[in-house]
């Protein structure tokens, strides 16, 4: 039988006494910023602009508008009927969305 050295032994004690990260835990805050609503906005408005057609995304302008509300009233209106006419719109919703991202003031050249 072999002989297991004693510092072996105590160093295996004193490890398990002390265990894994034996130190205080330590908290973290981590800061959430709110997103911009106009952002989800601009971005559905920039897809039907580059071509895309209405599909399922037109469920959710009731709570886009209502998330733009919060922020900006005065925007949220705009966006009711901008979007509003969109849902009506035969064909592409192109030319639509580009002018509504220009009344609302999120088209590239009002950067």
């Amino acid at each position: 039988m072999t002989r297991i050295p004693v510092g072996f032994l105590m160093l295996c004690m004193i490890g398990s006494a002390i265990g894994c990260g034996g130190g205080p835990v330590q908290e973290e805050i981590i800061e959430v910023k709110n997103n911009d609503p106009l952002r989800q906005v601009k971005q559905t408005l920039m897809n039907y602009v580059k071509g895309q057609p209405l599909t399922s995304e037109v469920a959710s302008f009731d709570y886009m508008i209502e998330d733009v509300k919060k922020v900006d009233p005065a925007k949220a209106a705009i966006l009711k009927v901008g979007l509003d006419d969109i849902k009506t719109t035969k064909g592409s919703p192109a030319a639509k969305a580009k002018a509504l991202l220009k009344k609302l003031g999120l088209d590239e050249s009002t950067k």
